[in-house]
C-alpha cells in the first residue's frame, strides 16, 4: 500500500520559514531579556568556538592552498594558530573574552567615528556632511563608554539587542505572505496595472 503524499507549496514552506523566523526571534529576544547573563555566557562561548574555528581554517588554508607563497603561507599559518590559541583562552575564560570583546566593538566604533568625522570634513561621505560628523561624533563617544565602561556596555547591547529582537519578530509577522497564491499577469496587464 503505497502512501501519497504532496510536497507543501513553495507558498506554505515560505509562510512556515517567516512564522519560525518570527518566533525564533522573539523567543532569543525574550531570553536575552530574562536570562541577560546566560546571554552573555552563550555569546562570549559562542565567540571562543568562532575563533578556535577560525583559526583551524587559516592553518587549513596555510598548508592546503596552492596560491599562497611560502611567506604568506607562514604568515597565515602562524596567524591561524594564534587566532587558536585566542579562542582556547576565550573558550576557558568567558569573562575575559566578553572583555576583550567590549575592546575590540570599542575601538571599531572609535575607528569609524574618526573616519566618519574625517570624511564629513573633507566632504566626502555619502550623507551630508554635517550627519557625517555628527554619527562620527556619537560612535566615538560610545566606543569610549565602550573602552572604559566594557561590562555595562556589552550588558547594554545585550537588553537593546533583545528587544530589538523582539521588534524584528513581531515586523516579519507582518511580512507574512497571504495564503493565496498571487495571480499571474501578462505583462501587458502588468504594464497597465
Amino acid at each position: 500500500m503505497a502512501s501519497s503524499t504532496s510536497a507543501p507549496s513553495p507558498l506554505a514552506l515560505e509562510r512556515g520559514f517567516v512564522i519560525a523566523s518570527a518566533i525564533t526571534a522573539i523567543v532569543l529576544g525574550i531570553v536575552a531579556l530574562i536570562w541577560p547573563g546566560a546571554t552573555l555566557l552563550t555569546v562570549a562561548l559562542l565567540f571562543g568556538a568562532f575563533l578556535v574555528v577560525s583559526g583551524i581554517f587559516r592553518l587549513v588554508i596555510a598548508f592546503t592552498s596552492d596560491n599562497l607563497g611560502t611567506g604568506l603561507r607562514w604568515l597565515v599559518g602562524i596567524l591561524g594558530a594564534l587566532v587558536v590559541v585566542a579562542g582556547v583562552f576565550a573558550l576557558a575564560n568567558p569573562l575575559l573574552s566578553l572583555e576583550i570583546l567590549a575592546y575590540v566593538i570599542a575601538f571599531g566604533w572609535i575607528f569609524d567615528g574618526i573616519a566618519a568625522i574625517a570624511a564629513g570634513v573633507r566632504g566626502e561621505s555619502s550623507t551630508p556632511r554635517w550627519l557625517a560628523i555628527v554619527s562620527g561624533v556619537i560612535s566615538i563617544i560610545a566606543g569610549g563608554v565602550m573602552l572604559f565602561l566594557p561590562a555595562l556596555g556589552i550588558a547594554t547591547l545585550v537588553l537593546v539587542g533583545g528587544w530589538i529582537l523582539i521588534a524584528i519578530g513581531i515586523a516579519t509577522f507582518f511580512s507574512l505572505p497571504s495564503k493565496k497564491a498571487p495571480t499571474a499577469t501578462t505583462p501587458v496587464e502588468a504594464a497597465q496595472g
